[in-house]
């Protein structure tokens, strides 16, 4: 890449998202994920670039409509028409930037055709304790290129052809183009989303535990699944004797659903004998303290069932025999 995109990059981003916003307490997020394709196809557009607050979709812009769209009601709610025009023209700008980004590592890394992918994520936090935090980081298929180091102003480059572009963005000044745009502009911004969307980022949704085990050859499997949580954030944890096994301990992916609330799971193995030992122990902010779960293995009721039915047949089968008999 020739120097200075990143620098338009940025200012394009304070003009089209600059002004200030009411206060929002932490913890918020404020986040861009764009990529790049060599090789567009059918819902696979050329360029794609979406807006996060919190994890949540808030705007899409893609090289085959050509526009950038509010994603949630309270964006489109409250944010007028001129600003998604001029999101759709700093959108546009952008991905020529991207293109030129895709073509110039092809070059350098010597790959004349195929499938290649350059991709960028940026953004901001505000934090629980109310400072801020941001990155910037972009990738050519899937494998860093250039991060940002915000406190010291430089890129860190993750090969010898990532070092010329990182010469080139830091003779041009982007790094406190970039440092400047993620500790005003993003949180300023970060701030009025928030403020938009208050009702639904701030709302507090207790999750419901389950813990199931499995028992096989005197090994047990203990799984601890919350539903229904919101915010995303949320932290799982197997115990043994009030210790954290995390060397011993499975997380799956925090997951959506479908009414806006999200779903995890963590499981661990214990040896079957041991089973009183272990706890689940869940921390979300819905909830005052953390919660403790223990499974409870539930005893085989299904002999006992059969045995009333077939008691309570062979009954009826004898008084419908007896009144038969008696008739006659």
């Amino acid at each position: 890449m020739g120097p200075g995109p990143l620098l338009a990059l940025a200012l394009a981003l304070a003009l089209a998202l600059g002004g200030g916003g009411a206060a929002a307490s932490g913890p918020h997020s404020l986040h861009f994920f764009h990529t790049g394709v060599s090789e567009p196809s059918p819902g696979l557009p050329a360029f794609v670039a979406v807006g996060y607050v919190d994890g949540e979709t808030i705007s899409r812009y893609d090289s085959e409509t050509q526009r950038k769209v509010p994603r949630t009601g309270w964006m489109k709610a409250n944010v007028e028409q001129q600003y998604w025009d001029r999101q759709t023209e700093t959108c546009q700008n952008r991905q020529q930037i991207f293109f030129m980004n895709l073509d110039m590592a092809q070059k350098r890394y010597n790959h004349s055709g195929g499938y290649h992918t350059w991709q960028s994520m940026y953004g901001c936090d505000l934090l629980e304790d109310g400072g801020i935090w941001g990155f910037y980081q972009e990738a050519y298929n899937g494998r860093d290129f250039l991060t940002l180091d915000k406190d010291m102003l430089t890129f860190t480059a993750a090969d010898a052809a990532a070092e010329i572009t990182k010469r080139e963005r830091e003779a041009a000044g982007e790094p406190e183009s970039l440092k400047h745009y993620l500790e005003n502009t993003c949180i300023e911004w970060l701030r009025k989303y928030v403020e938009y969307g208050k009702a639904t980022l701030e709302r507090r949704e207790r999750p419901t535990v389950r813990v199931s085990g499995k028992e096989s050859h005197g090994l047990l499997t203990l799984s601890c699944r919350a539903h229904g949580f919101y915010p995303r954030s949320i932290a799982i944890n197997w115990l043994r004797k009030g210790r954290v096994q995390a060397q011993e301990t499975k997380w799956g992916s925090t997951v959506p659903n479908s009414d806006g609330t999200y779903h995890a799971w963590a499981s661990i193995e214990a040896f079957a004998t041991e089973k009183d030992e272990y706890q689940c122990r869940v921390e979300h902010a819905s909830l005052p303290e953390p919660g403790l779960f223990s499974w409870e293995p539930q005893s085989n009721l299904l002999p006992i069932i059969i045995g009333v039915v077939v008691a309570v047949l062979v009954v009826i089968a004898a008084i419908i025999g007896f009144a038969f008999w008696k008739s006659r």
